[in-house]
């Protein structure tokens, strides 16, 4: 008999609470590997507190979160260590008030940097952000410049938040043509959050819908070829 094959996320009975206030309660939820997910939902459905948790951000308070078939690991503090094999858009330890975005790709990706910023950074209105402090960014620019990271970091799971919203047309669509390459060549798990399926309906493959904090349906999206199987031990 075939082994079954391993879930890069399993939640069972979460529940997040801020005070009185109940932000999510998932009684199952599973994330198989190689495939991108859309995650779907109002302002306060409990996205972005979803993603904060799959990411290692944040605390479950009840129920358990398994990472490829293991709990995270704490540090001596009960603080989650941080997983380099994760990247979360919505980290603010990405993306540190006061430094400019040179430093910052800098610290990143080393002597890599000169490639990025020839990239991405080489003319109009990107080429004067090179020097500019994070601070100074408008919302769209501090999502762009997670893209960025993101898609340059090669993570074996990528957790975006709020896909599409503060990017124009011509940004969004260089994006997706890259998580999907990233997805199709390197088998990289993807969970996008955005408001509507509109951002995601031509590349997400399942369709996760949050009502309230619960899970108030799963459905299928595009059908694609499936991706190459990702290898764990590849440099991240």
């Amino acid at each position: 008999m075939s082994e079954k094959k391993r879930l890069i996320f399993k939640v069972n009975n979460l529940k997040k609470s801020y005070g009185s206030h109940t932000i999510l309660k998932i009684r199952k939820l599973e994330i198989h590997p190689g495939t991108i997910y859309g995650l779907i939902g109002p302002i306060g459905s409990g996205k972005t507190t979803l993603l904060n948790l799959l990411a290692g951000c944040d605390n479950p308070g009840d129920g358990s979160i398994l990472f490829d078939g293991e709990p995270f690991k704490l540090n001596w503090r009960g603080k989650i260590i941080t997983n380099n094999e994760i990247f979360f858009t919505g980290n603010p330890d990405h993306l540190k008030a006061g430094k400019v975005i040179s430093e910052i790709i800098t610290k990143f990706y080393g002597k890599k940097s000169n490639v990025i910023q020839k990239r991405y950074f080489d003319s109009g209105h990107y080429k004067q952000m090179w020097n500019r402090s994070v601070k100074h960014l408008t919302e769209g620019e501090k999502r762009w410049l997670d893209l960025v990271l993101a898609t340059e970091s090669d993570p074996r799971v990528l957790l975006l938040d709020d896909y599409g919203v503060y990017l124009n047309q011509s940004m969004e669509q260089k994006f997706r043509t890259q998580l999907i390459r990233m997805n199709r060549n390197l088998g990289t798990t993807m969970i996008l959050a955005a408001p509507y399926e509109i951002f995601l309906k031509t590349f997400a493959s399942v369709f996760i819908h949050l009502d309230n904090g619960h899970v108030s349906k799963i459905r299928s999206g595009v059908q694609r070829h499936k991706p190459k199987r990702r290898n764990k031990n590849r440099r991240k």
